[in-house]
């Protein structure tokens, strides 16, 4: 519903620490819509394998990122960010929450993928490990 309603900017995944609540890595999936779809019922044409093809790119390259991200070996929560327009009615057993950011991360863009109605940008930001500093 927020999403076709072109009210859903960002949906962030958070990985922390069972431990001690560190975020360890923020996966951020920025939503762009185009609000001339939205607003006024435009129909813009893109085929679903064209979509797929873009949505595998991605995939791949978010199984790709074991190569470089840090091993989590310890036990791990998550979190999902849904960032809203601010007229956004959210369910009730929802609550606010800081932006879990991580202090001097590494990040990576990924691919975009378009759908002709939402482009999704991703960016992956990831604490680096104490033991890669020194």
């Amino acid at each position: 519903e927020w999403l076709e309603g072109g009210k859903l900017q960002r949906i962030v995944l958070v990985i922390m620490s069972k431990a001690t609540g560190e975020v360890l890595e923020r996966w951020n999936f920025n939503i762009i819509t185009d609000g001339e779809v939205v607003e006024k019922g435009a129909v813009k044409e893109k085929s679903d394998k064209e979509i797929m093809r873009e949505i595998q790119a991605i995939m791949r390259q978010v199984n790709s990122c074991i190569s470089f991200l840090p091993c989590l070996d310890e036990p791990c929560i998550f979190d999902v960010l849904a960032y809203t327009d601010s007229d956004t009615t959210v369910p009730f057993t929802w609550m606010e929450s800081d932006a879990k950011l991580i202090e001097n991360p590494q990040m990576v863009k990924l691919h975009s993928f378009d759908t002709k109605i939402h482009k999704v940008d991703t960016l992956v930001s990831y604490k680096v490990d104490d033991l890669d500093e020194q």
